[in-house]
């Protein structure tokens, strides 16, 4: 039996709840958009990318710091793409 759900339901809790709105839209938004494609690597990587420090994660996805090689690749391109997210209401 798949643990899948499960993860995805904790990555939306941490990912919604960082700490900063303006962290948690991002990181949020970006998890809200994307996941449901998401196989385990994909999974894996962002699962990875919640334990980093909202600072880092921010200003690698504002391209202000460079991209560290475990995150780099093609998920932080689209999360460097970002540009709308749905505020939950």
């Amino acid at each position: 039996m798949s643990d899948t759900p499960a993860r995805l339901a904790r990555c939306k809790f941490r990912a919604w709840h960082r700490g900063t709105r303006e962290a948690d839209y991002m990181i949020g938004g970006f998890f809200d958009r994307y996941y449901d494609g998401w196989g385990e690597a994909e999974l894996a990587w962002f699962e990875a990318l919640l334990e980093e420090d909202d600072v880092d994660v921010m200003a690698w996805a504002l391209q202000t710091q460079t991209v560290p090689d475990e995150f780099a690749g093609s998920q932080m391109q689209l999360m460097q793409r970002l540009d709308y997210v749905e505020i939950p209401g």
